[in-house]
């Protein structure tokens, strides 16, 4: 494939794709609770760039915004949904020789987890809209299964992920370790991946995503959740990912400068913990977005942000609704870097 760069969230931006809840999705019981929370997302996006909303509805979801100060900014594509986690069924963008590339990786609902069969046709169809610039290359890269949250880079061939996940059932099981690094190195172009052998979050379906635990937020920095509380059913295994992030070095042999992340008030529904977590956060261009989850914690976790993020605005989005399917904000967003889009 040549020489392939897989940009960090931080790269200059295109857009951010959301897919949108509607009555078809497991979001059908609580549409009035949850279609606040996209909105919230959506306009925090349009003050900075491009918008990619996917939908069944093009004209439901456009009654939903509301009022928008640009709409040049705004992007449809209808087509059917099977849920809105954009950010595992979404591409992912990455340049090879410096041409932009979109590779379109197997999504199966998490280890077949979920219905899934729409999802996965999401991004051939935007490239068959003609929805990325003229010459973006869409790159089918089956077999593999790949979710974009399961994996972080530092952009400059570093790659950060966990095992539970890469390696798990109805993923890529029949890869063992040094396989599945030597196809992901080949895939992004990468020199090393840091493995997370612990750390996980009840209720979490994805088979502990890396962007629900710990995340780059520059090529020296790792912003990741810590429990010190010693009667949380998560202290043992997030203490032990601490000190695996406290052992890593950066291409240059420093240890990471560490920033933790509070550890999120206890969220429960139906008996059943949710996974909230800060480390759920997106990157756009000039900002980061902030799950909240009307705790006190969250302005904790948004002065540890700002530590991370100086030059950015921390914008804090009430993300309590996303909990109740099991994910925050980070999982529903896809961002994509200059030149996947028609730039402005």
């Amino acid at each position: 494939m040549g020489r392939t760069v897989f940009p960090a969230e931080w790269h200059p931006q295109s857009a951010v794709q959301l897919t949108w809840p509607h009555r078809g999705t497991d979001w059908a019981p609580m549409l009035e609770e949850v279609i606040p929370c996209f909105t919230a997302i959506a306009k925090e996006v349009m003050k900075r760039e491009k918008l990619l909303i996917v939908c069944p509805d093009k004209a439901e979801v456009r009654r939903q915004l509301g009022e928008i100060a640009d709409e040049r900014r705004l992007i449809f594509r209808e087509m059917e949904t099977d849920d809105t986690w954009a950010r595992d069924h979404g591409g992912i963008a990455v340049f090879e020789e410096g041409a932009p590339v979109v590779y379109d990786f197997v999504f199966n609902g998490w280890g077949m987890k979920f219905a899934a069969r729409y999802d996965n046709l999401i991004t051939r169809q935007l490239f068959r809209s003609e929805t990325f610039a003229k010459d973006v290359t869409v790159v089918n890269m089956q077999p593999f299964v790949l979710e974009g949250g399961s994996i972080e880079s530092d952009g400059c061939g570093t790659l950060l992920s966990t095992v539970k996940c890469l390696a798990s059932v109805n993923r890529n099981e029949y890869l063992n370790r040094e396989q599945l690094e030597y196809h992901l190195k080949d895939f992004f172009g990468l020199e090393r991946i840091l493995w997370l052998e612990n750390g996980y979050l009840a209720g979490d379906d994805t088979d502990s995503h890396v962007d629900t635990l710990a995340r780059f937020c520059d090529e020296q920095t790792i912003a990741y959740v810590q429990c010190t509380d010693t009667s949380d059913e998560h202290f043992t295994e997030l203490q032990a990912m601490e000190a695996e992030l406290k052992a890593f070095r950066t291409l240059a042999g420093q240890p990471y400068r560490l920033i933790p992340l509070p550890m999120a008030e206890p969220v429960r529904w139906n008996g059943e913990r949710l996974p909230a977590t800060y480390a759920n956060f997106l990157i756009i261009n000039g900002a980061v977005l902030m799950p909240c989850y009307r705790s006190e914690r969250d302005a904790v976790a948004g002065e540890a942000l700002q530590r991370a993020f100086p030059d950015r605005e921390i914008v804090g989005t009430d993300c309590l609704p996303l909990l109740r399917q099991h994910g925050s904000l980070h999982c529903v967003t896809m961002q994509y870097p200059k030149r996947i889009f028609q730039d402005e």
